[in-house]
């Protein structure tokens, strides 16, 4: 059996998407999006008292199967694609007030270890990913209620040729408006919702501009004592606008995808806390299909 390069350089791509941190999804050039789905879980949008603050996040991907634009698996032989990422944050609340609210600025830099293989090739790169950074406002509307909204900037800093099977940086610019909402219990109900709408510029080495891409991350789960919290997480995933430019397929190329797992929360009650949930993929158009392991770790410097 034969596959068009297209579909082959699509499908492997993906591991791309892990590149940031801003670390899993993908349709759009490369099947792949510089916003990693799935990235954020319990504690998205509150922000903590003015300080600086670090957070880890550790993200293993594995995906065995492409699926086309019905949802059916190409059934590529020998397909895999494998990427694991460090992904350090930094983030500064000042203790300034924008618009009512606490003002924050971010960086993540991610790094990425990537390997792909199709029929008949393989390859593996390492190195830095595509920078994020960004401004935000907080607010805390009660004790148990937070939000953010804010603007974020992928910046074309991680390795990238139109001629290699793996990439691990997008080779273009993007932007995105950000909303998130906590809603935060130790005792009780626990939910998190992180929005975002992304739009992307041209790939200037291949003339390619993928299509405006919509997403949110979510948790949700019940505080049951000594600083931990059950529940389950995930992601929704759509692309809303056609790939365009050289190479950009009739149908335009939507992607479409969501997720859900197992999803945990410990707060030490002395400053830091951590996360861990595991996320299987489905309902997948127009990209590769796996299961990722996400870890975050925030702390106070």
């Amino acid at each position: 059996m034969t596959f068009q390069i297209s579909t082959i350089t699509k499908a492997v791509s993906l591991a791309a998407v892990l590149t940031c941190a801003s670390l899993s999804a993908q349709a759009t050039e490369g099947g792949t999006s510089v916003y990693p789905n799935g990235t954020e879980n319990y504690m998205a949008g509150a922000l903590p008292p003015p300080g600086l603050y670090g957070m880890v996040f550790g993200n293993h991907y594995e995906a065995k199967q492409v699926n086309d634009g019905n949802g059916n698996n190409l059934n590529i032989p020998g397909f895999k694609v494998q990427a694991d990422v460090v992904a350090g944050r930094l983030a500064w609340v000042p203790g300034s007030k924008v618009m009512g609210g606490d003002l924050v600025a971010h960086v993540i830099v991610p790094i990425v270890n990537l390997s792909v293989n199709v029929p008949g090739a393989s390859q593996s790169k390492s190195g830095v990913g595509d920078i994020t950074t960004g401004l935000g406002v907080g607010y805390h509307h009660s004790p148990n209620l937070h939000s953010v909204l804010a603007w974020d900037l992928f910046l074309p800093t991680g390795g990238y040729s139109k001629t290699d099977l793996a990439n691990i940086g997008k080779n273009h610019f993007a932007m995105e408006p950000v909303y998130a909402i906590s809603y935060i219990d130790p005792a009780g109900f626990n939910g998190d919702l992180k929005f975002g709408y992304i739009l992307n510029s041209k790939n200037d080495a291949t003339g390619y501009t993928s299509g405006n891409e919509f997403h949110f991350d979510y948790a949700a789960g019940w505080g049951v004592g000594n600083g931990w919290t059950l529940g389950v997480g995930g992601y929704y995933y759509q692309q809303t606008t056609d790939d365009s430019g050289t190479g950009a397929p009739a149908d335009g190329n939507r992607g479409s995808a969501m997720a859900i797992g197992p999803s945990v929360k410990y707060d030490s009650g002395k400053g830091w806390f951590g996360t861990l949930k595991v996320e299987n993929e489905m309902n997948v158009k127009n990209r590769a299909q796996g299961s990722s392991v996400w870890l975050k770790v925030v702390f106070p410097l």
